[in-house]
């Protein structure tokens, strides 16, 4: 079927997925967040370091000046949001040594637990259907006393 030579938009020229559910326009983020979420189960800090001590990849996504400012998950591996998918693509050609498997299980942290949401959709439709983040990001692992180094 053609789309009227609109690559791949819709009848107004905004792209399809964009499009609420029930037809009424554009979504907005946090109806975007709550989509993607709805395909996965997020964990807390604990759970996050469990999983590491069970073998999953903590990936900090945060920016340089973040990091900078309030530390490190010793251990989590830094790839920042804009090389995530490059990285972390086990059938990528600029996959990171870790980037082993479609199984791996990987932990996404951001600052605050938004942008890592974004990230793990992402993730999830390149084969990586463990994926899921940290609920609070960075902040709420600091907060729950986890170790962090500066």
């Amino acid at each position: 079927m053609s789309d009227g030579g609109k690559g791949g938009q819709g009848q107004d020229g905004r792209g399809r997925g964009g499009q609420r559910g029930d037809g009424q326009g554009p979504v907005g983020i946090d109806e975007l967040l709550d989509r993607v979420r709805e395909d996965y189960e997020r964990v807390g800090p604990d759970e996050a370091a469990a999983a590491a001590a069970e073998g999953a990849l903590l990936v900090d996504i945060r920016y340089a000046a973040l990091r900078e400012k309030d530390g490190l998950i010793p251990g989590a591996l830094i790839i920042e949001r804009n090389e995530l998918e490059w990285r972390l693509d086990p059938q990528g050609s600029h996959r990171a040594p870790q980037a082993v498997s479609h199984d791996l299980r990987v932990v996404v942290i951001c600052n605050e637990g938004y942008a890592s949401s974004l990230a793990v959709a992402s993730l999830r439709q390149l084969g990586l259907h463990r994926a899921t983040d940290l609920t609070g990001g960075f902040q709420a692992w600091r907060a729950a006393g986890l170790p962090v180094t500066l």
